[in-house]
This record gives C-alpha cells, sequence and structure tokens, in this order.
C-alpha cells in the first residue's frame, strides 16, 4: 500500500476529478491525504478522505497587488506556502507526490524531494499551451508585485516531475506535441461531490418540452450571478424547462427566475443531462465533458479561466455547441439557444462524439499511472 500526499488546487473543476482518482487509488488500499487551501477542507472530509489544511494559504495576501484573482495568487505562488508545502512532505513522508498543474508553488516545493511525482491536469494540456504559459507568466507577475523573486515558468516545473496525467481524451487535445513524452491522456473522471444529489424537477420525466441545465463555475473567484440572470432571462419566453444550478456561489434567492425555470443551490447535473436538450455553461473542462458524455450540445458563455473560451471555440468548431463571449446578453443568448434547439446537426455531433467517451474510466487509469511511479523514499 502506497502512501500518496496531493497537492491540491481546488479552485472550479479541479477538486472532483481529483476525488475521484483518489477514490480508485483507495479501493485498490493506497492512502491519499490532500493539501490545500482552506477552502478545501470540507470538500476533501466531506468525501471521506484525510484533508490537511495549508494555514499559510493568505498569510502574504497583503503583499499582493488588488484583483479579482489576488487571493488565488497568493495561495498558488507565495514563499509561505511553498515553505508550508515543504514542512507537510517532510511531516507526512509521502511514497509519491501528486501535483496539480497549475499550483506553481506546490511544483517548486515537490521538485526539491527524491520522491515519485505526478503533475495532473484537468483540463486540456496541448491545446492549451499558449494560454498555460500565459496564466503561468500573470502569476508570477503578481509574485513579483509582491516583491518575492520568480519561480520557473511553469512548463519548466511541469518537466521536473515524472509524470503528467491528463484527465481527457487525447483525441480531443490535439495537436499533439512529441517533446512531450511524459505526458499521458487517461480520460475524463466526472466525479460528483456529495453536495450534488439528485433533484427533484417539478416536471413530468415523460413532458416532451426541451430541458435546459445553465450552470457555470463552482469557483468563488468566478462567481456568476450576471451570467446566470442573463440565461433565466434569455429562456423565460421560450417553449422550455430550465434548470439553473448555482453551486454555492449564488444564493438562488438572489435570482428572478421565471415561470419555466427552476434554481437549486446544488444538484446532480448527470440526471438532468440525461433528459436534456441543451447545456448553457462558462465552458468548463470537466462540465463540457459531462455534457459530451449525454450527447448534449452547449452555448459557452466564457468566465475568467483561461481555458473556458478555447474550450467554447473548440466545442463551436466540431459543431457541437455555440462560443458566445463572456459579455453576452440575453438576446444573443436566446437566440443561441434557438438556433440549437432547431438544428439537429448539434445534438447529431454531440451524440457522436458521446462514443468516444462511452465505458471511459479515467480515474481508473489515471490510478493504474500512479501505480507504475517507482515508489521511494522522502529525502530532501
Amino acid at each position: 500500500m502506497a502512501k500518496l500526499l496531493w497537492l491540491n488546487w481546488s479552485g472550479g473543476g479541479n477538486l472532483p476529478p481529483s476525488l475521484g482518482i483518489a477514490r480508485a487509488l483507495t479501493e485498490r488500499g493506497h492512502s491519499v491525504a490532500f493539501a490545500g487551501r482552506p477552502e478545501m477542507v470540507a470538500r476533501v472530509k466531506d468525501a471521506g478522505f484525510r484533508a490537511i489544511e495549508l494555514a499559510q494559504s493568505y498569510a502574504q495576501v497583503d503583499r499582493y497587488p488588488a484583483s479579482p484573482v489576488t487571493r488565488m495568487s497568493c495561495y498558488l505562488t507565495s514563499p509561505a506556502v511553498g515553505e508550508e508545502i515543504r514542512a507537510t512532505i517532510e511531516a507526512e513522508l509521502p511514497d509519491a507526490i501528486l501535483i496539480d498543474a497549475m499550483f506553481p508553488a506546490a511544483l517548486e516545493a515537490a521538485s526539491e524531494y527524491d520522491v515519485p511525482s505526478a503533475v495532473f491536469f484537468h483540463h486540456f494540456f496541448f491545446r492549451l499551451q499558449e494560454q498555460w504559459r500565459g496564466t503561468g507568466a500573470r502569476l508570477n507577475a503578481m509574485r513579483e508585485q509582491a516583491g518575492f523573486a520568480p519561480l520557473p515558468a511553469l512548463e519548466e516545473l511541469w518537466k521536473r516531475h515524472d509524470r503528467i496525467i491528463v484527465t481527457t481524451l487525447a483525441q480531443f487535445d490535439e495537436p499533439a506535441d512529441s517533446q512531450w513524452t511524459s505526458v499521458y491522456h487517461v480520460g475524463p473522471v466526472l466525479e460528483d461531490e456529495k453536495c450534488a444529489a439528485p433533484a427533484t424537477l417539478p416536471w413530468d420525466v415523460n413532458d416532451p418540452t426541451p430541458l435546459i441545465l445553465v450552470s457555470f463555475s463552482t469557483a468563488p473567484e468566478q462567481r456568476s450571478f450576471e451570467k446566470l440572470q442573463r440565461g433565466l432571462d434569455a429562456l423565460a419566453d421560450l417553449p422550455v424547462h430550465v434548470v439553473a444550478t448555482t453551486a454555492g456561489v449564488v444564493d438562488p434567492q438572489e435570482l428572478s427566475i421565471p415561470q419555466n425555470a427552476v434554481a437549486l443551490e446544488w444538484a446532480a447535473h448527470d440526471p438532468i443531462l440525461r433528459q436534456a436538450s441543451l447545456l448553457i455553461t462558462h465552458g468548463g473542462h470537466g462540465t463540457l465533458m459531462r455534457s459530451l458524455t449525454h450527447g448534449v450540445p452547449a452555448i459557452v458563455i466564457p468566465g475568467l479561466a483561461h481555458d473556458q473560451a478555447p474550450n467554447g471555440a473548440m466545442l463551436q468548431e466540431w459543431g457541437a455547441g455555440i462560443a458566445l463571449p463572456g459579455d453576452a446578453d440575453a438576446a444573443a443568448i436566446r437566440s443561441a439557444a434557438q438556433t440549437i434547439l432547431s438544428t439537429p446537426s448539434y445534438k447529431e455531433t454531440a451524440a457522436r462524439l458521446s462514443l468516444l467517451l462511452t465505458d471511459v474510466d479515467g480515474a481508473c487509469a489515471a490510478a493504474d499511472h500512479i501505480e507504475l511511479l517507482e515508489v521511494g523514499g522522502c529525502h530532501a
């Protein structure tokens, strides 16, 4: 049995697939502990895993420049977090270390130890190389503005580790780059957290009225009240049923909900998507993969994260959805919804793509790769 330490960035779509992989590893007899920011702790404990709170997550936040991502940048890059991660590794003595790709402080600290390690991408890897470089540069710039020396570039940090595990299909992540010999695609990991329970909807399951799911990011940094409201307003006069999920970052009572809609704080998306004709979303990787698994086309209205607009463009290029700008108004959303609902090719394309995802078990495949790491001791 291996003792595994996961250095976690719990933003948006990163934590659920990490928990799914941890579950697969636990079922094989391994132990997994997650170390991360305070917001992570309750979610990890609810999933049944040990959580280590990094108490220094925001200790140096006052030095970082003010922006919507100040706290996130401090957590991901600050020297205080790096030092606490080193102390955690030395206290835990793990057999292997698992690190989220967008966590520079953890990537650097973990590379200093003679312990097998894997980097996790719960996004596209090759498709987003330019965006990854931009995000790494922005994080480093904020660290420098806080008065700290820059970290190495993200690409350099990734290459210090034994394996790069990408939780998407290789067919979706093109064009590939042959220089990255340590990259392994395992397929999506579509884990639900306990808060995402099946919801009882007010409509008969045999009602032929098209059902539309409206769901944006679960990350507090990407609070999406305005987008949720515009989505509801756009669909209010259409002959459709609408389910909006707010994921704890928006109180449903803040919203003006039309008669053809319900707003739920949490709900499992799979049962809804099995009935749905359309998804309106921010375009996070996990949400899009879940939608495609069920053969449901999507409208993508991106938020702050660097992957969302390219994901929307990809979906539109494939013919399985429509990409709108982040500030798309209700009229644009309504028009896109009408186009998709009245054009069979969108549903047909999404259904074809769903065949590629049939029987894909990304969690099991990722666990296989982790078990292939050469387990060693923890030596500074």
